[in-house]
């Protein structure tokens, strides 16, 4: 099994031009093994198959490098906001091991299996954090200090930019992972991402590999510090996205 998980992560992986250890692989598959294992008994994702992981959890998390050329020279310090499995931050730490990644999440189940998959892998350098984005994102201990921020959460842009942008450092970026056609939604984010401090900097769009399936990452940047009623109290982001 090992064989063949090794061949269609490298030649996946090969299109983004990313290059494994032995012991990276061997991290990857056993990732995908306490993915698969505890799925049996706490809901993590609907996607099990060996391939379908590869393709649409790790090589999509690693499709960063599309907007972040350098993210293998680095040590960036990045916030994955509602990681839910460890989507992207833990195939990012794995590929990229010089990065320092915060995970988050709002559910305390998901912290108990982040934090199972960071020792079993012997990842360091990595930390899982439980809380809600509007909260934490008020923290002094999080608010402003990241290099980047990331998140593959499902919700509207200008929902997503008022849990991420807070996290971000002035000159930063927050950049969200979105998957079909963007432009229409993108349009009616722009003035929250401007409330917020922000401002388009690009859109990179491509076919994830080996399907026809469209992703986008668009790359915010912060351009100015944030006011401070942002993030608004938990739930409103959602329930009334700026505009």
């Amino acid at each position: 099994m090992t064989g063949v998980f090794e061949e269609s992560l490298r030649k996946e992986l090969n299109l983004l031009s990313i290059e494994l250890k032995e012991n990276q692989i061997n991290q990857f598959y056993n990732y995908f093994e306490l993915l698969v294992e505890w799925n049996k008994f706490m809901n993590l994702t609907t996607i099990i198959e060996m391939d379908e992981v590869i393709t649409k959890h790790f090589v999509d998390s690693l499709s960063l490098i599309k907007a972040m050329g350098d993210i293998g020279t680095k040590d960036y310090k990045i916030i994955d906001v509602g990681t839910g499995a460890g989507f992207p931050g833990i195939p990012l730490k794995i590929a990229f091991p010089d990065l320092r990644i915060t995970l988050m999440d709002s559910l305390n189940k998901r912290i108990n299996f982040l934090n199972e998959v960071i020792n079993s892998l012997g990842l360091e350098k990595i930390g899982a954090i439980h809380g809600r984005a509007e909260d934490l994102g008020r923290d002094p201990l999080h608010r402003e200090q990241y290099d980047f921020c990331v998140s593959r959460a499902v919700a509207n842009l200008s929902t997503l930019s008022e849990y991420c942008m807070p996290f971000v450092k002035v000159g930063g970026h927050f950049i969200p992972y979105k998957s079909g056609k963007i432009e229409e939604e993108l349009g009616a984010a722009k003035h929250a991402i401007f409330l917020l401090g922000g401002s388009v900097e690009e859109v990179k769009t491509f076919l994830l590999p080996g399907t026809d399936a469209e992703r986008s990452l668009v790359k915010i940047v912060k351009n100015n510090g944030i006011s401070k009623k942002y993030p608004r109290k938990a739930g409103l982001p959602s329930k009334e996205p700026l505009k």
